[in-house]
């Protein structure tokens, strides 16, 4: 029963909190609501009470003819409109908007105040609109005033600067005064005009003065400079380039391809042009063409220097390239000539043939193409820069053909030394085999084994296979490494298994020697010594050793490294 009561208690208690969050919700909600449309309300009367009506009525105060008096009625219509038909709708849709808010109809009620607050946004549009074009006319007195007392201020200082430097003017000195006189009488021109208070015409009266002025504020800063331009810099310079132009000419430069004379005249047409305009002060793109005239004589320097700088690169190219183009044809020439030989010696392949043909003809190529940029440079046919750009390739297509030749020589000469290091090694090889018998000889050994009979003529075999690729045409230099390799090889085998053989030996004649004074002492000695001396005779070298040294072990232990130790120490 108790347990009933908590839960009946818990669920009154959650019932209660939720409720209490719904209601705080929605009294938010209301609120936001109502403090929307209290905005869209004060918003609404601040269209209207914008300042039209003042500034109609002084714009009353002003009509004096029928122009006016029509802009004056349009307007009025205008701000009647807005006060009579687009504020009611407005005020209307607000009044539904409390209506939606207080039946809590809220998907009409967000529909609607978007609406609202679009056409408030539009009023505020048109009513601004309104209100800057009756200011257009109410402001215009005090605003071109203010506006013309600044230009007047502005060209008293032009004139100013223009009566103080006059001497700078003196081809437009009549143009300038003439210009200076029609601003003035436009000022006067604005007083009249603002008696008759036709503010189109005041308007436009002082766009065209402001715009006469800033003319004249140009013409008074850029002429002096334009006239030292024309008549002193550009001529300077034509005077300086002709001079270095004629002279280099004389001096065999090739220069045609700068144009030179015919820029010079097309340059003095301009400037002719150019002061024609300046005198009826149209300064129009002027400055940037002089400027543009300018910088053309001075790129000419750079391309007299560079002219002067490409001839002393390019015969100082010329010498180095020659040299080095005559020592390329004289390999490749002496290649050329030795190919039939060198063919009938060597297995060369296709590829090596086809690729010295190919040097050849390229090094023959580049021969003509220096000849020709030879009697270019004799005939000054060519400017020097264009003739050291097409040596730089000449001398490009020569280094490569060097880095090919090259490769080549080492391949050919490797294979002279191939040759001539493999009769070298042969002889070697034949005198270690010989050295190898002889010692054999040497010693009276009874029987040789039958593996160094096979080593011995293996090796004799590999002998006589360098000795037949030596004696083929072409030789072929890959196989006859081979088998200098392998005979080389299975001499050193036949040398060492001579040397180990005649070292067993050695030990084992000299043991059986140290073992003979124990014979007639040890019979166990004297049995292990006659098999010995009969496995000697058979030719069973190693294991005799074995039996004579465990034989002398008997007697004396650690026999075995005792008699190693002491070979190793006479060896």
């Amino acid at each position: 029963m108790r347990t009933s009561l908590i839960i009946v208690s818990v669920y009154i208690v959650s019932a209660i909190v939720l409720i209490a969050i719904f209601l705080l919700k929605n009294s938010k909600q209301n609120k936001k609501i109502t403090d929307t449309i209290t905005q869209l309300e004060r918003e609404k009367n601040l269209v209207l009470n914008a300042p039209i009506l003042n500034e109609l009525s002084k714009v009353e105060a002003l009509v004096r003819d029928d122009k006016l008096r029509g802009k004056y009625d349009n307007w009025q219509k205008r701000f009647d409109d807005i006060r009579n038909i687009y504020i009611p709708e407005v005020t209307d849709m607000i009044l539904d908007a409390d209506n939606y808010a207080a039946i809590k109809d809220y998907k009409k009620l967000r529909v609607l105040l978007a609406d609202i607050e679009l056409r408030i946004y539009k009023l505020r549009e048109k009513t601004d609109k309104l209100l800057s074009e009756i200011k257009e006319i109410t402001l215009s007195e005090e605003k071109n005033r203010d506006q013309i007392v600044k230009l007047k201020t502005e060209y008293r200082k032009i004139k100013a600067d223009y009566e103080k430097n006059k001497a700078d003017y003196k081809l437009v000195n009549n143009q300038i005064e003439l210009q200076f006189e029609n601003i003035e009488r436009r000022f006067q021109e604005f007083e009249i005009v603002m008696e008759k208070k036709d503010y189109d015409e005041i308007n436009y009266l002082v766009k065209g003065i402001s715009d006469m002025i800033d003319h004249m504020k140009y013409v008074i800063k850029e002429v002096p400079a334009i006239l030292i331009m024309c008549d002193e810099l550009i001529p300077n310079k034509i005077e300086d380039i002709s001079s270095i132009y004629i002279k280099m000419t004389r001096e065999m430069y090739q220069l045609d391809y700068l144009n030179v004379e015919y820029n010079i005249k097309e340059t003095e047409k301009k400037i002719k042009n150019i002061l024609d305009r300046v005198k009826v002060l149209n300064l129009e793109d002027v400055v940037f063409e002089l400027r543009t005239i300018i910088n053309y004589f001075d790129s000419l320097y750079n391309d007299f220097e560079n002219e002067k700088s490409a001839r002393r690169l390019f015969e100082s190219n010329m010498k180095s390239f020659k040299v080095k183009l005559v020592r390329t044809n004289k390999v490749i020439s002496g290649l050329m000539h030795e190919l039939n030989d060198l063919k009938s010696t060597y297995d060369l392949s296709e590829e090596d043939v086809k690729r010295l043909n190919t040097i050849s003809t390229e090094t023959e190529s580049i021969k003509r193409d220096y000849n020709n940029l030879m009697d270019c440079s004799k005939n000054h046919s060519f400017p020097y820069s264009k003739m050291v750009r097409e040596l730089d390739i000449l001398i490009i297509k020569v280094s490569k053909l060097d880095e090919t030749l090259n490769y080549d020589l080492k391949a050919i000469g490797s294979m002279k030394d191939d040759e001539i290091r493999a009769r070298e090694q042969l002889d070697t090889i034949k005198d270690l085999l010989k050295k190898s018998k002889n010692r054999v000889r040497l010693y009276n050994i009874p029987v040789l084994p039958d593996n160094y009979f096979i080593e011995l003529q293996d090796a004799s075999d590999a002998i006589k296979e360098i000795q037949k690729e030596l004696n083929k045409k072409p030789i072929n230099i890959e196989i006859l490494n081979i088998r200098v390799d392998t005979a080389r090889d299975l001499v050193f085998k036949v040398f060492n298994t001579t040397n180990n053989l005649l070292k067993t030996i050695v030990m084992l004649e000299e043991t059986i020697v140290y073992g003979n004074r124990y014979r007639s002492s040890k019979e166990k000695v004297n049995e292990g010594l006659n098999i010995a001396e009969k496995l000697f005779y058979q030719g069973d070298y190693k294991k005799a050793l074995e039996i004579t040294m465990n034989a002398i072990d008997y007697v004396e232990p650690g026999i075995h490294n005792k008699i190693i130790a002491a070979y190793n120490t006479a060896n």
